[in-house]
């Protein structure tokens, strides 16, 4: 089994210590493979099998606990009093109430305590409530391209052109690593992901009353990633589609679709205003393989397609991600953190006057000092414009040079 070394040495970093680790991303990114790695990791360390206790909620094994009681009871029968256990729960979020038993397994201070939830319901008000300050949130993310690299053997100084346009058409969900030798099995595996999401995360959890409406939002945002848009123009696109509705049902539709973490929102900052704006905003697919399943792979999306990889690798990164305004021009993204900002463009070629223009002169009207970037697919000697440094997007992230 590969080892994601970053999300890995995240929960040896926070092992015995007291806040729950709670684990929470899209289905299928390795939060399931992260425990078992995780696991692994305490038995070399010397810790006794028995003193962890491992349950996937979603195995038929443990189909009779659907009760916050059952499971706090099966826990504690398992427990040796006053030895240090390792509580490893996956996919918690199918035991309802589940938090009830976690704040009173946490009261214990033998308790070290890992959970995984595939929504951001995980988080929600009630666990916040009970747990405020107690845990700690680790965020998965599918493969970045260096993980995909290592996931596939592939040499990272080796054929890029190839690797990269894999790593765009297929996108990084762990699994599709087992089905290169079979290409046509990569589509229908994709499509059982999203259906899965869509159903159990978004229709069921979220209590959505038109799945075809729901389908239609989804595919309007798939086919705008990269694109400034509101509730309303969708509201407006799908009405004129004959599919009427409203921007509030739009914006209930986008907010479970974010709890399922299959897409995420970028707000516009006004540079100048140093404010966020409250209309229009960018939204990104979490993985370009389920957004080329709906949509299709079309060459006038290849900008768009950079820029959402791009703004991935940001937050894996542990940005915080803006689109910038300054005047009436546009910065793809201002990438935030509490000792880092960072001004970058994204573009698929600058090698004409026109869009080197168009790319450079936003970078050229911020009035501050930080840091400003282009991250193109030109493989150029030409390295830097007055400050603005260029970078092939490959390079830019295979380096840690950016964190």
């Amino acid at each position: 089994m590969k080892i994601r070394h970053k999300y890995l040495n995240q929960l040896i970093a926070f092992r015995d210590k007291s806040p729950i680790k709670v684990i929470t991303g899209v289905r299928r990114c390795g939060k399931s493979s992260l425990l078992e790695l995780f696991e692994k990791h305490l038995l070399s360390e010397g810790v006794p099998k028995e003193s962890i206790i491992k349950m996937n909620l979603e195995s038929l094994e443990f189909d009779s606990i659907r009760d916050y009681k059952l499971l706090h009871d099966y826990i504690k029968a398992k427990q040796k009093p006053e030895i240090p256990t390792y509580i490893l729960l996956d996919e918690i979020q199918h035991v309802p109430q589940w938090e009830r038993a976690i704040n009173s397994l946490r009261l214990d201070k033998f308790n070290d305590i890992y959970i995984t939830g595939s929504n951001a319901w995980l988080l929600s008000s009630e666990l916040s409530t009970l747990l405020s300050g107690r845990y700690v949130e680790i965020k998965m993310l599918p493969l970045s391209y260096r993980e995909f690299l290592d996931f596939n053997d592939y040499a990272q100084n080796g054929d890029t052109d190839r690797y990269f346009s894999e790593f765009l058409q297929r996108g990084g969900f762990p699994g599709i690593t087992e089905l290169k030798e079979h290409p046509s099995t990569i589509g229908p595996f994709l499509s059982g992901i999203y259906n899965t999401i869509i159903m159990k995360d978004v229709v069921q959890r979220g209590s959505v009353r038109d799945p075809a409406l729901l389908e239609s939002v989804v595919r309007f945002l798939a086919s705008n990633i990269g694109n400034l848009i509101s509730t309303k123009k969708i509201s407006d696109y799908l009405t004129s589609s004959a599919r009427k509705t409203s921007s509030e049902t739009i914006d209930n539709y986008i907010q479970s679709l974010e709890k399922a973490f299959i897409i995420y929102r970028a707000r516009r900052f006004d540079v100048k205003g140093k404010q966020h704006l409250k209309t229009n905003e960018k939204f990104y697919f979490i993985d370009t393989g389920i957004r080329n399943e709906l949509v299709g792979h079309r060459n006038d999306d290849y900008g768009y397609i950079l820029e959402n990889i791009v703004y991935f690798e940001l937050i894996r990164r542990g940005f915080e991600v803006s689109v910038g305004k300054i005047d009436a021009f546009e910065v793809d993204f201002i990438a935030t953190k509490p000792n880092k900002v960072m001004y970058i463009q994204v573009t698929a070629t600058m090698l004409s006057e026109e869009t080197k223009e168009r790319e450079l002169r936003p970078l050229q009207k911020i009035p501050d000092y930080h840091e400003r970037l282009v991250l193109t697919m030109d493989r150029t000697p030409i390295t830097d414009y007055s400050g603005i440094r260029i970078l092939y997007i490959p390079e830019f992230l295979l380096d840690d040079f950016i964190e």
